[in-house]
């Protein structure tokens, strides 16, 4: 095959329509944009907009806070990355895993609030590990696998549920 011989497949490019070339075309004067105003202009963004009536996101009532500042910044870790650490020789099992283990060993980048334990992945060495929160899954795991979970001092119990 040669440069020359590349073509696109059949029905794969449209011919671009040629407006603005006079009332016999069908797409003169206007060039199918309509008459005038925004949106016969580049640029126009309407959405939302409902003809004059007021719009759905202004018709529905507004609920609830989020407050940012004080949200929790748990940063996940799941039980397969540990596992791979472990394997990797970065992180022992002897002792307590905490926050500061996981950052020393390149698992997490920086602890924020605190650990979340997810239950993706497998997990085969029984090992300690101190965490803020956690799935009920992930203590499923780690328990059967030897291990035990030590939750945070003032950690909530309700965190554990998910």
């Amino acid at each position: 095959m040669k440069l020359n011989q590349i073509g696109d497949n059949r029905g794969a490019h449209h011919r671009a329509k040629r407006v603005g070339r006079g009332i016999g075309s069908g797409k003169g004067k206007t060039s199918a944009r309509g008459g005038k105003g925004q949106t016969a202009r580049s640029g126009v963004a309407l959405n939302g907009f409902e003809g004059g009536q007021t719009p759905l996101h202004r018709r529905l009532p507004k609920r609830g806070f989020d407050n940012r500042m004080f949200r929790k910044d748990f940063k996940a870790v799941n039980l397969g990355r540990l596992q791979r650490a472990i394997d990797a020789g970065k992180l022992k099992t002897d002792g307590t895993i905490d926050g500061a283990a996981l950052v020393a060993s390149g698992v997490l980048r920086r602890r924020g609030a605190g650990v979340r334990l997810l239950a993706k992945g497998n997990l085969s060495a029984g090992i300690t590990i101190k965490v803020a929160s956690l799935s009920i899954a992930a203590r499923a795991a780690v328990e059967s696998a030897g291990g035990r979970v030590v939750l945070r001092r003032g950690a909530s119990k309700s965190q554990d549920k998910a």
